[in-house]
Parts: structure tokens; sequence; C-alpha cells
């Protein structure tokens, strides 16, 4: 490779008048009633611009700006009444790269996050407001690794979860706690829905506590024994899979090519 890599904006953000930025697309009224809109709200008001707005520099016209990234954070500000914004200046118009293809923090980060948080003095109360949810959710948050083993922490340290999907890991020995976590990873569902309908096919010995009755309206002792032995032979089929997939892969593609040959094959066809 002989040429450099440049970057796509310049390095040093600048606080740009609000009255300059012109928006590639509108925050609907709808949008600023959602959730996401009000978390970023509280957390601007809070702490301040985190993540300055990207913008790029409109060709013919005196010191405006198209914004790429950042639109709601732009309401935001222009709902306080402010007049200027942090930007990075983009050198190319397009917002491919910013916030669009990034990882979002993963529930088991964010526990941590907020540990960290409140070892260093931040009351629970400004971490809420900050998040834009209740300091009970920053409460729960805070717990959410209680009685989940440290290898299921592991397993789903990068994915999103929920914290009723961490309490009913809760009501599993750690051994079936692994077991779902590997489930969820494998259908790439970490529902609580799924959560309960794994835990419902949990057999007594692996509950973390045995005589708990795992109620569910209309489903009697036998299907009980029957779910569970069907989950058994799911997670059997499942391993064995896993174990021949990339081989069996391989094969395919391999015949594949083979058979892509042939057809090339003027004689052959």
């Amino acid at each position: 490779m002989t040429g450099k890599i440049e970057i796509s904006f310049q390095e040093i953000w600048r606080e740009l008048p609000i009255s300059k930025l012109v928006p590639s697309r509108l925050v609907s009224a709808v949008s600023k009633t959602s959730t996401k809109y009000r978390q970023i709200a509280d957390s601007i008001n809070e702490v301040g611009v985190v993540e300055p707005l990207v913008v790029f520099r409109v060709s013919g016209r005196k010191e405006e700006y198209l914004v790429l990234d950042g639109h709601m954070r732009l309401e935001v500000l222009k709902d306080k009444g402010d007049e200027r914004a942090p930007c990075i200046i983009s050198k190319d118009d397009e917002a491919y790269t910013y916030n669009k293809r990034i990882n979002r923090i993963g529930t088991v980060q964010e526990h941590h996050m907020i540990l960290r948080a409140i070892e260093n003095g931040v009351p629970e109360d400004r971490i809420a407001a900050a998040l834009g949810i209740k300091v009970s959710s920053v409460k729960r948050k805070k717990a959410l690794l209680d009685g989940i083993c440290e290898e299921v922490t592991k397993i789903l340290e990068n994915v999103r979860f929920s914290d009723v999907t961490a309490k009913i890991l809760k009501r599993m020995k750690p051994i079936r706690q692994i077991e779902v976590a590997e489930l969820m990873v494998a259908t790439n569902n970490y529902s609580a829905s799924y959560a309960k309908a794994l835990l419902i096919a949990t057999p007594k010995p692996q509950m973390a506590d045995p005589n708990e009755k795992k109620a569910v309206r209309g489903v009697s002792e036998e299907q009980y024994s029957k779910m569970e032995q069907e989950m058994k032979t799911i997670r059997r089929d499942l391993k064995a899979v896993e174990d021949d997939y990339g081989v069996n892969m391989l094969r395919l593609v391999v015949a594949n090519g083979f058979v892509g040959r042939l057809f090339d094959n003027s004689r052959v066809s």
C-alpha cells in the first residue's frame, strides 16, 4: 500500500453559531416526544454536549455548514436557547462513518460504568439525570450482576439485555446460567420472554431454589417435564451443528466452486 490513509475530519472541534448550521433532515414533533430525545436532552442539561455535532462546510455559501450527524443534539440546544454548538468539521459530504456503524455500549459495560462513577463520588441522582432514567433504575443497574456468575458476565459483556432478563438468570444455578447465556448468543435473542421460556424448561436441580414453583398458567407438570427433555435435545443438536458448521461450510464452498467451473466449461454445459 503506497498512499497514506487520511482522516475524514478536522482534528480540532470548533464552536459554531447555530444560526449557520443547516440540518440535512428534520426532527419531527413525534421524535421530540420519544424516550431517546428526552434522554439526550437530560444528558445535555446535566453534563453538556459530550459528542460534538458533525458538519460539512457548504460550498458557495459563506460560513454555512450542513449537519451530517447530531440533529437531535442540535434541536435540544435550540430548545435550550443556546447560540453556539460544538462541531467536528468533516472533509467529506457524507455521514456513513458517524454513528451509523458503531457498537453501542453493552449492558454489562453500562453496569461497570455506573459503578465506576459511584466509586468516584458521583451521586446516584445525578447519574440518573445524566442518563435520563429514574434513580431506582440506577440502583437496579448497579446490582445487575449480583447473583450472576463470572462466566456469564464474559459471555454477555458486549450485548444489550434488560434488567428482567438478568433477574431471570439469577433464578438459576451458575451451570444453567452459562447454558442459557450460550443459547441466547446462539439465537441472538436476549429478550426477557425468551429467558423466561428457558427458565420454564430448566430442571429443578438446576434452579437456584429447587423448591421454587415455575407457575405458568395452562402448563402441567407433565408438560414441564416434556419441555425440559426437548430443551436437552435442542441443546445437544445445537452443539452438534456448531461442531460441524465450519467443516460443512468449507465443503459447500468447495463444491459450489467446482460446480460453477463445470458450468463455465462449454463442453460440459
